[in-house]
C-alpha cells in the first residue's frame, strides 16, 4: 500500500536497497513490512540533457494519507540512508485516500516472492553447470531484450576485430597511390 518510487539510482541498487531497509521503513511507517514495495523503472533522469544518475536522486513516496503523521520521520530516515547512494536526494510524499486504493490477491500463491520462495536455474534439472559459453565474447542471443537485427542496437560484438589488418591494407592502398601520382603544378 506504500509505494517508494526512486527516480535517477540504478534499478539494481534500489533493489538492495529495499532489501537492507524495507524492515526500518515499515517500523517507521508503523506498519507491516508487506505493505512496503518499491518501484525502480529503468529510466534516468535528465538536467539540460546531461544525465544525473547517482547524482540527483528523486523519490516519491504514495501512501494513505494516515502516514502523513510520520513523514518527518521517515523523510528524515529516507534522506540519511538513500544519501548514502547519491549526492542529491529529493523527496515528494503523495498522499491518498485508502478507499481510492484496490488490489487482488491470489490466495493460491505466495503473496510476494521471497528468497525462500525464488527459483533458481541451478536448481533446475535441465540447468547445465557446464554450459560456460564466455569464451565465445557478448552474444545478442543471451538477452532476449536485444535484436541483432535493430540498426539502433548496441553491437556487443568486437568492434576492434581485424583493426590491425584494416589499418594495413587502407596504408598499402595509399603508398600505391602514391606512387602513381603526379607531381602537382605551381
Amino acid at each position: 500500500m506504500i509505494t517508494i518510487s526512486v527516480l535517477g539510482l540504478d534499478q539494481y541498487v534500489v533493489g538492495h536497497y529495499s532489501k537492507d531497509n524495507t524492515e526500518n521503513l515499515a517500523q517507521l511507517f508503523e506498519c507491516d513490512e508487506d505493505d512496503v514495495s518499491f518501484y525502480a523503472p529503468n529510466a534516468m533522469m535528465f538536467h539540460k540533457g546531461v544525465e544525473q544518475t547517482s547524482w540527483n536522486t528523486l523519490v516519491i513516496i504514495r501512501a494513505p494519507e494516515k502516514y502523513a503523521a510520520v513523514e518527518s520521520k521517515v523523510s528524515e530516515y529516507l534522506l540519511k540512508t538513500i544519501g548514502e547512494f547519491s549526492i542529491n536526494v529529493e523527496l515528494e510524499f503523495a498522499y491518498f485516500e485508502e478507499e481510492h486504493h484496490y488490489e487482488k490477491i491470489n490466495d493460491d500463491y505466495p503473496r510476494f516472492i521471497a528468497e525462500d520462495n525464488v527459483v533458481s536455474t541451478e536448481e533446475d534439472p535441465e540447468y547445465n553447470g557446464n554450459d560456460d559459453d564466455d569464451d565465445e565474447g557478448p552474444d545478442p542471443r543471451d538477452h532476449a531484450e536485444l535484436d541483432p537485427n535493430d540498426p539502433n542496437q548496441i553491437y556487443l560484438g568486437n568492434a576492434l576485430e581485424n583493426l590491425d589488418e584494416k589499418i594495413a591494407a587502407k596504408q598499402a592502398e595509399k603508398a600505391k597511390a602514391s606512387i602513381g601520382a603526379k607531381p602537382m603544378k605551381k
